[in-house]
């Protein structure tokens, strides 16, 4: 099953950016073990880990084998960061297992990848296409806290930048131990960043440039 969480209190609202995620657990194919598992979010929280779901609508597609060759060979850099990755979709385990042995693309994928036939956490996380039971290209950083600290949807017609996220979740794991401060656009680590006050209204073109 998809969750062990109970829904009567997962599912009457959304996931909002800035506040705390219900934790729930999703049944896995992990090709790192070569067989089949359960990822919890409250044990990942008890382990001090971010947790980044990557949505995507189906195995035997298109657009999404690329997305997922594409975070694979960023995934080394989002664990070095303390990220437990998970992808997720609408297809059993059974499917996601089967797509991996087959897709010469998903070679180097090595991250689990979580099964949620219901649709019930992505209907939580408000990725889930009613009209085609299928879930929309969402990627979702949770903080070690359980707070979501970023969301990004993308229709199903456009696949993701893998770098993107891995310089977002650079910026969370900065600004968790600064969080007095903000990434202006672009941040990568040793970059300037700001520190919102009085003194910078105004004046962000020269605590930049200084």
């Amino acid at each position: 099953m998809s969750c062990e969480h109970n829904h009567e209190e997962l599912l009457p609202e959304f996931a909002k950016v800035g506040q705390k995620v219900p934790e729930f657990s999703l049944e896995v194919y992990d090709p790192t073990e070569g067989g089949f598992g359960v990822v919890d979010l409250g044990t990942l929280r008890k382990e001090g880990k971010w947790t980044i779901l990557f949505f995507y609508p189906a195995d035997f597609t298109f657009v999404c084998p690329t997305e997922l060759a594409d975070l694979a060979a960023k995934h080394k850099e989002l664990v070095d960061l303390g990220a437990e990755v998970i992808s997720v979709s609408t297809d059993t385990k059974f499917t996601h297992l089967a797509w991996k042995n087959d897709e010469r693309l998903l070679a180097d994928v090595k991250f689990k990848m979580a099964a949620d036939p219901t649709g019930e956490v992505s209907r939580f996380f408000d990725v889930w296409d009613y009209d085609s039971g299928l879930a929309l290209r969402g990627t979702f950083i949770i903080s070690p806290e359980g707070v979501l600290a970023s969301s990004e949807v993308n229709f199903f017609n456009v696949g993701r930048n893998a770098d993107e996220l891995v310089r977002k979740m650079k910026a969370n794991h900065y600004l968790k131990d600064h969080p007095e401060e903000a990434c202006p656009a672009k941040w990568n680590p040793g970059d300037k960043t700001l520190t919102p006050g009085e003194d910078l209204v105004g004046k962000v073109y020269e605590a930049l440039n200084d």
